[in-house]
């Protein structure tokens, strides 16, 4: 009986470990397929900021999930079909950006869980349902059981209900995201502002109190603090970062400068 492919991520996550990811902003399925042999359990890839088109989406999951590692899409909000796509084209997650509500977070639980969490839009045609060769309950509940879905908190204005929204059934996640959440609170780019540093912390709370995951994006410098935090879901990188600093070094050498590989504030959060 053909069956959905089980989750890396959810495995790993369910079992009590860490899970290691790393945002990819290059459109090239190259730079996944790397990032999958590197050993990454998760590349991540983004449709809110930037033009990945679903051709580019599509090649990106065939060459991540070849290497069993997983592929999370962040999507663009609008129509509730920008939400369902990437999960039809198999990925293995979503996470929506910009949660400010409780109502928020109840319709994207709707628009993306089949029954009974959701309502979610059914085919069953395309590369998550194996082209039709999956049973059609049994695509439901897999989609259900080894497909995740993120919320994203990035804005002060959801914190009111984050108790409400982490005890909402149907999702997986939540994930922290400093780097808009520091200009909503009118300090951007302060990492260490008291009110930061404790939303980092209530969400990571919240989370574990409710039986979800948390995540946030860090480094190598903090990800021993985050983990201790209860942050096991932690994008420590990006492809982008790592191309500047290596350029940047290359260039340092050559021209015997100190201020190519400086650190970008992907790395400072």
């Amino acid at each position: 009986m053909i069956q959905m492919r089980k989750s890396r991520v959810l495995k790993k996550l369910r079992s009590g470990e860490t899970v290691s990811c790393i945002k990819i902003n290059l459109t090239d399925p190259k730079v996944c397929e790397i990032a999958a042999l590197s050993g990454f359990d998760c590349v991540w890839i983004d449709q809110e900021h930037i033009g990945q088109d679903w051709s580019a989406l599509a090649a990106s999951v065939w060459a991540t999930k070849a290497h069993d590692t997983d592929i999370l899409v962040r999507v663009p909000r609008g129509a509730y079909n920008n939400y369902i796509k990437p999960l039809e084209q198999d990925a293995t997650g979503i996470m929506v950006p910009h949660i400010m509500s409780l109502a928020d977070a109840k319709e994207i639980v709707h628009h993306t869980r089949f029954h009974p969490l959701g309502r979610r839009a059914i085919d069953g045609g395309n590369a998550d349902g194996a082209y039709t060769g999956v049973d059609f309950n049994l695509y439901l509940a897999q989609a259900n059981e080894q497909r995740f879905v993120i919320l994203q908190i990035e804005d002060p204005e959801p914190l009111e209900e984050l108790e409400a929204i982490a005890a909402l059934p149907g999702y997986d996640m939540l994930f922290f995201g400093p780097g808009d959440f520091s200009q909503g609170i009118g300090a951007p780019g302060v990492w260490d502002h008291p009110t930061l540093i404790k939303t980092r912390e209530r969400i990571a709370e919240a989370a574990k109190k409710y039986g979800k995951f948390a995540g946030t994006v860090g480094g190598p410098g903090n990800l021993k603090e985050l983990n201790e935090m209860g942050y096991r879901f932690v994008s420590i990188g990006a492809d982008v970062v790592g191309l500047k600093n290596y350029y940047g070094t290359l260039m340092q050498a050559f021209s015997g400068s100190d201020q190519a590989g400086s650190t970008s504030y992907i790395e400072k959060q």
